[in-house]
């Protein structure tokens, strides 16, 4: 064979196997493959405008989980789908009164009570929110309010001294003497405990009177300590005052007193700071208060201890927070929420004042673990007044220092 027909024969066995390796190409990836899958041999007939009949279907092996003779899948179970996630989230504070509210107070049944300084009247908060008058009578001009913790009474004062106590219920008005002063109503709102301050020592006196005005009882002498007692009435009924005279402690620790009514030798509490300030627990057995001192840069600083009977002076721990006494309100006896200054300046002890343009951040306390947990106040900014828990609905009531209105924390 000639070279020339070697060449001419090779040519064409090339070109052949390319058309070959085309073609195997083309069927591999190309070529559709008929509906149903390539194992699909046979069509199902149809009648036009019909679809397919369903075929027969194997009977249920045990358990209704497969086919009869094959092994059984597990049993589906059924799956709720599910929800929709709520993109909506509520305010953490909502205002629930846009009056300029004054002296607020959490009366019975968890309902807000408030003085209007606009019409010169007293609010109830209802639970619907709307606000409806404890009376009629108007009182302009009062310069405070003490009210009773399970009565709608209060005790009103006045910029000229005077003084009287009002029954919302019954409206009734008893005038009490100008010259007593730091008033607190006893547990069952029956009786009001003040400091009668007369202009001789001799004639100031811690007293008791029933709510009519009658039945006046002096329970301890006062002298030259009037201004280092308070009264403050204990929900145990055991304390109607504190009184900051015990022995000497040095210049940064007090000893306080507690006064019964009558003339019991309780044991004592030693704080460790001045400026005192005390808030009661709901059952009176322990007493919050918040001191100052070098230690603190005489900052306010948070303590607790024991308050009732032989345990009075145990246990005293200090919380580790700058605040004052004021700034709280007790859940229970272990829980506490404050209202705790974001910042606070060397010397803000002894001036809260200084605090009345700062923004609180808000804290709830457990007093066995000390665990301070925060609670959300969004992107608000509240100088918080007045703070007051309601255990039924969980939430807090306070009034800020800055704004008109009783605002609500939805915890």
């Amino acid at each position: 064979m000639s070279p020339a027909l070697k060449r001419v024969l090779l040519i064409v066995l090339l070109l052949s196997v390319a058309i070959l390796i085309a073609v195997g190409l083309y069927y591999l990836f190309f070529r559709a493959t008929p509906r149903g899958g390539p194992f699909v041999t046979e069509r199902p007939t149809t009648t036009v405008g019909q679809l397919p009949a369903a075929g027969e279907r194997a009977p249920l092996g045990p358990e209704g989980a497969g086919p009869a003779g094959q092994g059984a899948l597990p049993i589906a179970v059924p799956r709720a789908l599910p929800s929709r996630p709520s993109y909506y989230s509520p305010e953490p504070i909502t205002k629930i009164t846009s009056d300029f509210a004054t002296f607020p107070s959490l009366g019975q049944n968890g309902a807000v009570r408030y003085h209007n300084v606009n019409d010169g009247k007293f609010y109830v908060v209802a639970p619907d929110g709307s606000s409806k008058a404890l009376a009629d009578q108007v009182f302009y001009n009062v310069e405070k309010v003490t009210w009773a913790n399970t009565a709608n009474k209060a005790v009103l004062e006045y910029p000229d001294s005077s003084k009287i106590i009002y029954n919302f219920d019954s409206k009734k008005q008893v005038t009490l003497p100008k010259h007593w002063e730091d008033f607190s109503f006893s547990p069952d709102s029956s009786e009001v405990a003040a400091k009668s301050v007369g202009l001789s020592p001799d004639n100031r006196w811690l007293v008791v009177t029933k709510d009519d005005g009658t039945g006046t009882r002096l329970i301890e002498p006062l002298g030259n300590n009037a201004d280092r007692v308070t009264v403050d009435w204990s929900p145990s009924r055991q304390t109607v005052a504190l009184s900051r005279t015990g022995q000497p402690q040095g210049a940064d620790r007090q000893e306080v007193l507690l006064v019964g009514l009558n003339g019991e030798n309780f044991k004592s509490t030693v704080v460790e700071g001045l400026d005192f300030e005390s808030h009661w627990s709901p059952t009176g057995q322990k007493l919050l208060y918040s001191v100052d001192s070098a230690r603190s840069d005489f900052k306010p600083e948070l303590w607790v201890v024991n308050a009732y009977g032989d345990e009075i002076g145990s246990d005293r721990r200090a919380l580790k927070i700058n605040t004052w006494a004021n700034k709280c309100t007790f859940g229970d006896d272990t829980t506490l929420f404050c209202a705790v200054p974001r910042e606070l300046p060397v010397g803000a002890g002894m001036s809260p004042e200084i605090a009345n343009g700062t923004p609180d951040d808000l804290y709830k306390i457990d007093l066995h673990s000390g665990l301070k947990t925060p609670i959300s106040v969004g992107e608000q900014s509240h100088t918080m007044e007045s703070l007051s828990f309601d255990k039924n609905k969980n939430k807090l009531f306070f009034t800020d220092h800055n704004q008109s209105g009783i605002f609500q924390v939805n915890l």
